[in-house]
């Protein structure tokens, strides 16, 4: 499932052996080489951690930011330049911990730029503390006698939050998730992927074989266009369903409401009547 394409050609990698990661990293390749986007019109932005690393054994535009801020910088990006794809992806820590606040503002705005997001429920570059999404009694270093805590359910919160797509995958079965990165990447909107994906080293609870024996496809006669049956649905605990739970087509989206110049694919720089519109605001803001 490797993409030459996109293929940085013989580098370190700094992840483990059998580390979920890999997974990702080849089905993303593959799906962005089945929708036929080119290295030079994606930008992959991400924060820190190792899943956060994926844009660094890309060939493509990488933006590599603070610890939580990619959706941000993401939905900027898109904003000055919607002719791009743009990817916003990290683990579990950066975007629904550090980066929640954003998580949640990125989803109300809905910006057209897919969210990927590996779900190894731990924090795996800082050595296996508990992150928003480890279960309860996940024993950690820090968490010795267990996490007591609810864990943080994305998919549920982006549902309520009327994000335009909402889907979860297993790193594991890299054929349905390849379908489900190509539906979202191209959703237009915030399209949210959830990964379920093992950290073979800091979490032996959820591994390979618990994410299989724990995961269901939803069924076939699930509506993805229904909102409560989508909110019902990724309330489910055990087990954990995969798949698309929801999507909307339709709705504006973020780069279309600022007001600022007209509908184009060309970047904001280049556009002479937008960028003197932008000095017209600029001058009187400032009294000139």
């Amino acid at each position: 499932m490797n993409s030459g394409r996109f293929d940085m050609g013989s580098i370190d990698v700094a992840w483990c052996p059998g580390c979920g990661n890999f997974a990702i990293l080849n089905t993303l390749k593959a799906a962005l080489e089945e929708i036929g986007i080119t290295p030079t019109k994606l930008v992959m932005v991400s924060g820190i951690g190792q899943a956060a690393k994926i844009p660094h054994y890309m060939k493509c535009n990488v933006f590599n930011g603070l610890h939580g801020r990619a959706l941000p910088a993401a939905t900027a990006i898109k904003a000055v330049n919607p002719g791009l794809t743009v990817i916003a992806e990290s683990g579990d820590g950066d975007m629904y911990g550090e980066g929640g606040n954003h998580f949640l503002h990125a989803i109300r705005r809905n910006p057209d730029i897919t969210n990927i997001v590996h779900n190894n429920m731990v924090y795996g570059l800082t050595k296996g503390q508990a992150s928003p999404t480890s279960r309860r009694g996940f024993v950690t270093p820090v968490q010795v006698r267990g996490v007591s805590e609810e864990p943080f359910n994305p998919l549920a919160v982006a549902i309520a939050q009327k994000a335009t797509f909402v889907a979860r995958g297993f790193a594991g079965d890299q054929e349905r998730l390849k379908e489900l990165l190509v539906r979202a990447v191209s959703h237009r909107g915030y399209a949210l992927v959830d990964i379920l994906q093992p950290c073979v080293s800091f979490n032996k609870l959820n591994t390979f074989a618990w994410f299989r024996e724990h995961t269901v496809s939803l069924p076939s006669s699930h509506d993805p266009t229904d909102p409560v049956e989508a909110f019902r649905r990724a309330m489910e605990d055990d087990p954990l369903p995969l798949g698309v739970f929801y999507e909307e087509t339709g709705r504006p989206i973020f780069e279309e409401t600022l007001g600022l110049y007209e509908r184009s694919d060309l970047p904001l720089f280049r556009r002479e009547r937008n960028m003197a519109e932008l000095q017209r605001l600029v001058d009187g803001k400032t009294g000139r």
